[in-house]
């Protein structure tokens, strides 16, 4: 039996041996014997010299082992990295934030007004266990009935909730590839495996998608839409035909959707009735201005909401300024759809610029443009990104295959979205200023 270092010196029941004196045999547990000590410990502590009691030469001092360092972490947790969130600077007043798609107009009056209304005895108890006036509000807008409806702390909650609910460990998670970077981070912690299917040059789905998700044994397939970070949109026929094709529950996560153009016409909340595997996220973050405030929706069948509602979710998950908030920007929605307006406006001048000064920009239906930096500008995304982050302008790199040469900007203000061209001119002035 190999008397090994480790458990030499660190398991439980047997002495330390550590130090300058040999092991007496007296000091061992009953059931360990010198027979077990036949091959040292290979050089950790002298009880390499017990196992051979023919020498007389005295063993030399060794140096102690180090203690090895205790973690309460699962391992698939130790060996993970976590989210990377985009920037949060302190000094918001003089920084252009144009990096994690936030609406860049306030919530509806009708909206702060509510919160305002909320009053404090109220924050005394517990809140609505099921925000059940919220999921009756949100059913009458979409057309469900309430026990379709669950509300979450924020999209992500809800994409946490359906792999602990859904997907066992070990099991597989499917999504394309870019996408969102959280879906891994949630595999992980599940200790679930990933698979990834490219997606094509434009960012479409490939007409293989379902197949290859069902050859490689995904119980869970996420689809952005419009994705992430492109802003391509899917129509919901094609959304319709992958969820046909898959064995396993697909999820459209529609954080960006507000912004998809009305003439489009686009409608997903119909495929719930046809397709039992089909779940849809929803999210006040970006559409409705409350990022601060991490409210979200699911919606889907009853039987893909019910466990959650009733099992998984955390037992108040939703406070009640959250829930005051969300049924107040559902009913006042017609204020939030104002500001999705003036954001699809400005969208469709930044990208004219942005091709002005050389980018190459993507088709979006949401509120950000995926845009290829120039070689004019000299450095590549990367260096552009740095110059806009010391001129007071944030907006996003990704340092990952198939992005390093672009950016992703949030659609702002006019006033923003101003300063943000202003200053990527003044980067393409000082590059050709530059001598050769």
């Amino acid at each position: 039996i190999i008397f090994s270092r480790f458990l030499c010196c660190a398991q439980p029941g047997f002495p330390a041996f550590c130090g300058t004196s040999t092991p007496s045999l007296s000091s061992l547990p009953a059931h360990f014997t010198t027979a077990t000590m036949a091959t040292p410990c290979g050089g950790c502590c002298p009880c390499a010299a017990a196992s051979s009691s023919s020498s007389a030469t005295k063993p030399k001092p060794q140096p102690a082992c180090a203690p090895a360092k205790k973690t309460y972490e699962r391992p698939n947790i130790a060996a993970m990295a976590g989210y990377t969130p985009g920037e949060q600077p302190a000094n918001m007043d003089r920084v252009v934030k144009l990096n994690t798609n936030e609406n860049p107009y306030s919530p509806a009056e009708e909206v702060l007004s509510a919160l305002r209304g909320i009053v404090p005895d109220s924050l005394r108890r517990y809140p609505p266990p099921d925000s059940a006036e919220f999921r009756a509000v949100a059913a009458g807008v979409h057309g469900l009935n309430p026990d379709q409806v669950i509300h979450t702390n924020g999209g992500d909650e809800l994409l946490r909730l359906l792999v602990t609910t859904f997907v066992g460990p070990g099991e597989i998670i499917g999504y394309s590839e870019p996408s969102y970077t959280l879906y891994p981070v949630l595999a992980e912690i599940q200790d679930a495996r990933i698979h990834k299917v490219p997606l094509n040059s434009d960012y479409s789905l490939p007409p293989d998608f379902a197949s290859r998700m069902n050859a490689a044994g995904a119980k869970m397939t996420f689809v952005v839409n419009p994705h992430a970070p492109s802003g391509h949109l899917t129509p919901p026929a094609v959304l319709a035909k992958v969820a046909s094709e898959l064995t396993g529950l697909l999820v459209i996560d529609e954080a960006y959707v507000d912004f998809v153009d009305p003439e489009l016409r686009h409608d997903t909340v119909a495929l719930i009735k046809d397709h039992p595997n089909i779940l849809l996220l929803r999210s006040f973050s970006k559409g409705y201005s409350l990022a601060g405030m991490r409210c979200g929706y699911g919606m889907g069948p009853t039987a893909l909401i019910e466990p959650m509602v009733a099992k998984t979710k955390d037992s108040y998950n939703m406070d009640i300024a959250s829930q005051v908030v969300s049924v107040a920007s559902l009913r006042h929605r017609e204020k939030a759809a104002q500001t999705w307006a003036k954001v699809r406006s400005e969208r469709s001048r930044l990208s004219r610029e942005l091709s002005q000064v050389g980018f190459s920009v993507f088709p979006s239906q949401s509120n950000f443009l995926l845009a290829t930096v120039p070689g004019s500008l000299g450095g590549g995304a990367q260096a552009t990104y740095e110059f806009l982050k010391q001129n007071g302008v944030l907006v996003r790199y990704f340092k990952q295959p198939g992005l390093e040469d672009k950016l992703r900007i949030t659609v702002g203000t006019p006033e923003q979205n101003d300063t943000l061209l202003r200053q990527l001119r003044a980067c393409s002035d000082q590059k050709r200023s530059k001598p050769n």
